[in-house]
């Protein structure tokens, strides 16, 4: 098997053997091919494509390059929930604890944020004491005790991913729809879990931008979950504005908590549940999403959900009083209040940009070295097609400085248009794909 042949298959646009993917993912787990040509292969797929046989065969060699993590003695169907990215989704944090609370292990190995999209692992470390490090055998001792552990990725689960991610991201291949499903169906596959829903994210602060894109994406991902002989859903939901009101790591586990104290309503809670209720149907602990939802609910309103949250915080390591009082977490060293200024409707919001201007005030990371700031961030109650005076709050900035809240101000102003003519909510939810390659649309 030569790699330079590899290469010129695919510069061609001729399909790769299972052979041949086998062969560039093996050498990029083990470091035996050589970055420039990785880089050269990859580019050549995000030019010219693969099939689904070819996408199905990378991601399952990713799986392969690596352990795969065991939870057959966790008692249950384990189900997991994988998010494509976005700003201010803050859903495992709402739905992990409602989801144990029903009664099904939730056992989640999730990621760090890179670029305009928040990490869940970043989020839970902004609390004190909270640790997202632990061996296979103490997180399905937790997930056996507890019912809901999250983690981040072990170093042995799907190494190839990580060599090839990290080249994606530095040779403007990471927007090729091969590649983003063999990563995140690898990760998938390894992390151990027997059913999975993927939330596919659409609109301007998402990977993919249309909705012709997600659905291609999600039906690839689906698709490779049942080759792969595991039931996948998939759920495309908005990404046309932040999801939560709350963008920055402490803030959005105020923003969870405040979600699952019933003191805030809107969007997160809304695709908290849908999620949720189809990981609880995989799950065979509701015949629908309507009775999942419910269920969901009655968690929340118990204060079942919240209290899931505070064993999983001291589980792990953290304060729970975060859980009641806020001001536990990191607290910024500028609060400034910004009105509106003029009269109007909210159009439309660039959602990347304003993921980028929470990075730009320490919220996020540039390279994966970096050192976040969990206090910063803003806080953005107004959504697309509400109506707006020049006196109402507009956004409220966390900032280390006044200057960094200048800049962060004019970038938040200008990732928002505000218009005269009045205008509709984008929708939460797009469709759903499901294992049997049924589309259900909203209306």
């Amino acid at each position: 098997m030569n790699m330079v042949e590899i290469i010129g298959h695919k510069k061609m646009g001729l399909a790769l053997t299972e052979e041949e993917i086998s062969y560039f993912v093996k050498g990029a787990a083990d470091g035996s091919v050589p970055d420039y040509q990785l880089a050269a292969l990859l580019m050549a797929i995000r030019l010219n494509g693969m099939d689904h046989e070819e996408t199905t065969a990378l991601a399952l060699a990713m799986t392969r390059s690596g352990d795969t993590a065991d939870l057959s003695r966790i008692p249950g169907i384990k189900v997991d929930k994988h998010s494509t990215g976005g700003v201010g989704d803050t859903t495992t944090l709402v739905l992990a604890p409602l989801v144990a609370a029903c009664g099904v292990p939730v056992a989640k190995m999730s990621g760090r944020g890179l670029g305009h999209t928040g990490g869940t692992l970043d989020k839970l470390e902004s609390i004190p004491g909270f640790c997202v490090t632990m061996d296979e055998e103490a997180f399905i001792r937790q997930v056996q005790n507890i019912g809901v552990a999250v983690i981040g990725q072990t170093g042995s689960l799907a190494p190839a991913d990580k060599t090839l991610y990290a080249l994606r991201d530095v040779t403007s291949t990471v927007d090729s729809l091969p590649l983003i499903a063999g990563s995140i169906m690898s990760k998938k596959l390894a992390s151990g879990a027997d059913a999975i829903v993927l939330d596919v994210k659409t609109g301007s602060g998402a990977i993919m931008h249309t909705f012709e894109d997600s659905l291609a994406l999600a039906k690839t991902m689906v698709e490779i979950g049942k080759l792969a002989g595991r039931p996948v859903e998939a759920v495309i939901t908005g990404m046309e504005q932040p999801l939560g009101t709350h963008v920055g790591n402490a803030l959005e586990v105020k923003d969870a908590v405040d979600v699952l104290a019933g003191r805030t309503r809107g969007d997160l809670l809304d695709v908290s549940l849908l999620l949720g209720a189809h990981m609880l149907v995989l799950a065979g602990a509701a015949k629908s999403t309507e009775e999942g939802k419910d269920r969901l609910m009655r968690a929340l309103e118990s204060g079942a959900g919240l209290e899931k949250f505070r064993e999983l915080v001291t589980a792990q390591g953290g304060d729970p009083r975060v859980a009641d009082n806020w001001t536990i977490l990191p607290q910024a060293k500028v609060v400034r209040q910004v009105r509106v200024g003029r009269k109007g409707y909210v159009q439309s919001m660039d959602t990347t940009l304003l993921g980028l201007a929470a990075q730009g005030m320490g919220a996020g990371r540039v390279k994966k070295t970096d050192t976040l700031d969990y206090a910063t961030g803003f806080v953005l109650p107004v959504r697309i097609g509400d109506q707006v005076g020049p006196d109402d709050l507009f956004f409220t900035l966390y900032a280390r400085s006044e200057a960094d809240a200048d800049r962060a101000e004019q970038a938040v102003r200008s990732a928002i248009v505000i218009g005269e003519e009045p205008c509709q909510r984008p929708p939460q939810w797009y469709a759903t794909v499901t294992s049997d390659g049924t589309v259900r649309k909203s209306k």
